[in-house]
């Protein structure tokens, strides 16, 4: 038994009691999740949640620290590591922050953040290795020919820009591997990982520009690059909760080059700004506020920890900072700032198709008033909701039916984009057990108009800023 398998097994150990009484409450349907959920997923849930909810609070360093742990690179996967140079000019930073500042609302003061500088990004090209086995080893040959052979079984022009999640704090490119090459061999593609950078060390708008300057990299890539420049119609924006968030936010972004008609000066030429294909987000991260109603009464179906349900964390090297602020991620008075909180994002007009999953979780009210806003700005938007399902349940319940058929409809949706097939605004509720389909009026899934949603934003700051201010004390 490894050094890992021996530090699972013990850490498991203590939560033997939660999986007897969740098996028990699931047989003899004492919970309300036994009628949605089968034992397994019980488990798996149960297990999760006591991890996030019930043990002791680690500190923000030792949890970064596990998340980034590299599982190694084995099985059906071709991965090739990249790392993207910085651009010879500043012009993409400098476009960055000047849209931050017009996308303020009037009277907000300048500023608010540190900027970033323009850094090297890392990344993993991702594809699926047809012929290898389940324990099958990386081949020991050069990152380049790694890149030629899986470019010889990606038989599609897909090219998946991927984001992941892990609340802008937690995970990397290695922890996503099993979704980009499920990704990658559904859509005969190949999947772009970003390794951005993290909060609290570097909070916003670090990992967007490192997003910047991913996209970028694919559509102009400098000398040396294994790429060739990929077409923007080829191109799909994806991620998985803080990751989708990350998809939005570029998205936006990129909405606002083109609203001032700008032109980004990249390694010694003018660029056009376009937009890929689409944007496919699996659970996104819309609201880092957390105010939706959704964000408590769906506690009992996630994993997550509600608001009200947050410990303090113990202090160390990277956490809390000063000047003391409520998120890792942005400075509270940018909470409600459309390139932190997509859902504050006042137009999506002109935006490429958007694929919104999300299920029974916390972010749902989010997702439903996201894709309701952008399909009556005229976006198409394919929706759907998972009933009873937690946060991202595909990657953690993979071999669930409802898991597989989100992944064929999250690829789905990448293929036709990049294969210029027309989409329309849809969506629909798959119900646990049966995998039936009920029909959604995606703009009917508005519930509270935008004045609510950005009261309830404004009031949950507050609260979370006297909160921080508190503790600062301490």
């Amino acid at each position: 038994m490894d050094p890992s398998q021996v530090a699972m097994l013990k850490a498991m150990i203590p939560k033997v009691p939660v999986m007897g009484k969740t098996a028990l409450s699931h047989t003899f349907g004492f919970s309300e999740q036994s009628k949605y959920w089968d034992l397994r997923s019980a488990l798996v849930i149960g297990v999760l949640r006591s991890f996030m909810v019930d043990s002791p609070p680690q500190s923000i360093g030792k949890l970064q620290k596990f998340s980034l742990r590299d599982p190694g690179i084995k099985g059906r996967i071709w991965i090739s590591k990249v790392t993207m140079p910085r651009p010879e000019e500043d012009d993409i930073r400098q476009a960055l922050f000047k849209a931050i500042e017009v996308l303020k609302e009037p009277g907000e003061a300048a500023g608010g953040y540190k900027e970033p500088e323009l850094m090297p990004v890392e990344a993993e090209w991702t594809g699926y290795r047809a012929g290898a086995t389940e324990k099958s080893a990386e081949l020991k040959i050069p990152e380049e020919q790694k890149y030629t052979e899986m470019m010889k079984e990606a038989t599609s022009p897909t090219t998946v820009l991927y984001f992941h999640g892990g609340a802008y704090f937690l995970m990397d490119p290695s922890s996503h591997r099993p979704t980009c090459k499920k990704l990658a061999k559904l859509t005969k593609g190949r999947v772009f990982s970003i390794r951005y950078r993290l909060a609290p060390q570097h909070p916003f708008p670090s990992a967007l520009l490192d997003a910047l300057v991913s996209y970028f990299t694919l559509l102009y890539p400098p000398p040396g690059s294994l790429h060739e420049a990929v077409k923007p119609e080829h191109i799909v924006f994806a991620g998985d909760s803080a990751g989708g968030n990350l998809c939005l936010v570029l998205l936006q972004t990129l909405l606002e080059f083109r609203r001032q008609g700008l032109k980004i000066r990249w390694n010694g030429e003018e660029r056009e700004v376009p937009l890929p294909a689409g944007a496919a987000l699996c659970s996104p991260w819309a609201d880092v506020t957390h105010s939706s109603p959704s964000c408590e009464n769906n506690a009992a179906f996630d994993y997550l920890p509600p608001p009200s349900a947050s410990a303090a964390i113990p202090k160390d090297t990277i956490w809390p900072i000063e000047p003391a602020r409520s998120t890792l991620y942005a400075d509270d008075a940018l909470l409600l700032h459309p390139l932190v909180s997509p859902i504050a994002a006042k137009s999506w007009e002109g935006s490429c198709p958007l694929y919104i999953e999300t299920g029974r979780e916390l972010l749902t009210d989010e997702d439903k008033y996201l894709a309701a806003k952008a399909a009556e700005q005229n976006v198409p938007v394919v929706f759907e909701e998972y009933e009873a399902m937690p946060h991202c349940f595909a990657m953690l319940l993979n071999e669930l039916p409802g898991g597989r058929l989100f992944f064929e409809s999250w690829a789905g949706f990448i293929s036709d984009v990049t294969h210029g097939k027309s989409v329309e605004t849809s969506g629909k509720k798959i119900l646990a057990k049966s995998l039936k389909e009920e029909k959604l009026d995606v703009v009917g899934l508005r519930e509270v108009s935008d004045e609510v949603v950005v009261e309830r934003m404004r009031e949950r700051v507050q609260m979370m800023s006297e909160k921080a201010a508190e503790k600062s004390k301490l």
